[in-house]
């Protein structure tokens, strides 16, 4: 699984209009699940991403995790993530799972983080999405989850 995290004072998603999901201190997380992803990626992610140390302690050194300051999570899918350039000016997304497969596991994803964090939102899987951040620091860390 692939994700590209982004520490946020705030962030929402808009669909057709309306907001599917807003948090305040935390992280978008931006989610792609890969051909032959399975739950354990998916599982190992989040265990990771949860216990990232990328928000700063009294000394201003990047030594606490989302869970240590209670902000919040926004979790959107985002297949692109998966792109391939390498075979020209036309990005591929072969690499990326199947739509349905591609579902269950960001659905899973954002089970296990609900049942692990207090603040989940998400966008909307498949949606046409206009994503909203204030990036923080900036701070963003590409993650990979063999």
């Amino acid at each position: 699984m692939l994700a590209v995290v982004q520490r946020v004072r705030e962030a929402k998603v808009v669909v057709e209009g309306r907001t599917t999901g807003e948090v305040g201190p935390g992280l978008l997380v931006l989610l792609c699940a890969e051909r032959g992803d399975g739950d354990a990626q998916a599982e190992r992610l989040l265990a990771k991403l949860l216990k990232l140390r990328i928000f700063s302690d009294e000394a201003g050194k990047m030594n606490r995790s989302v869970q240590d300051v209670g902000g919040g999570l926004l979790l959107v899918s985002q297949f692109t993530l998966a792109a391939d350039t390498s075979g020209g000016n036309r990005p591929s997304f072969t690499g990326a799972a199947p739509p349905d497969e591609g579902r269950r596991l960001y659905e899973h994803f954002v089970a296990c983080a609900r049942a692990a964090h207090p603040v989940v939102q998400t966008g909307e899987f498949a949606a046409d999405m206009q994503v909203h951040l204030v990036n923080d620091g900036p701070v963003t860390i590409p993650m990979t989850v063999r």
